[in-house]
């Protein structure tokens, strides 16, 4: 019974080696397409996988809110932004981020855009790709009794010339893309973004 049970798990490693290298063959033979990693459907706690985040635009009279924050590279300026929490919809953690780096409450009531971006940080070997769901919409008054989110220095109103002017001390090429395509009139309805409820239900314990 052992014998056989190594022989099977033997046989399914070896189809799953030869079905790899297949698909990447047939990948290979189209062109333009270029595999940088082994194609991997089998072993879903490998596949790469982006980092999702969601950023608010926010204009008033003209003028745009950014936060200058502390990161690696020193003091960057970046839209009030972060990283979508479990739970939680695209457009809600959007608000979230907006209160907590900004102490503005903010309600996003179009989306600007979804983008695809890559960060690489040569010193440390960081190689990130981030999908970036950016929302405009309504702020509401200061709470002076919240704190802006940890590393985040202040917030700024900056036209638009002032953005562009200051693009490398951008934390993202991102931050000034949204605002342009923002100032462009890009507008799409928040349910062009479908959350299932099944994303706010509680995690089932696991037996």
């Amino acid at each position: 019974m052992m014998m056989k049970s190594q022989n099977l798990r033997l046989t399914g490693q070896i189809s799953t080696e030869i079905y790899t290298e297949t698909y990447n063959r047939r990948l290979r033979s189209i062109p333009g397409i270029v595999t940088r990693h082994p194609v991997d459907n089998l072993n879903m706690d490998t596949r790469w996988k982006p980092n999702v985040t969601v950023a608010a635009i926010i204009e008033k009279n003209g003028r745009y809110m950014l936060i200058e924050e502390h990161t690696q590279e020193g003091l960057r300026l970046n839209n009030p932004a972060g990283h979508l929490d479990e739970g939680e919809s695209p457009a809600d953690g959007c608000a979230r981020e907006a209160l907590e780096e900004t102490a503005h409450p903010f309600k996003p009531t179009a989306l600007v855009g979804i983008y695809l971006s890559r960060f690489q940080r040569a010193a440390t070997g960081e190689d990130i790709t981030y999908v970036r769901m950016a929302f405009c919409g309504d702020i509401g008054d200061l709470q002076p009794h919240l704190s802006l989110d940890e590393g985040i220095v202040r917030t700024l109103w900056m036209t638009p010339e002032e953005v562009r002017a200051s693009a490398d001390r951008h934390r993202s090429p991102l931050v000034l893309r949204c605002i342009e395509d923002h100032l462009a009139g890009q507008r799409y309805p928040l349910n062009l973004i479908y959350t299932d409820p099944a994303v706010s239900l509680p995690n089932t314990p696991q037996i």
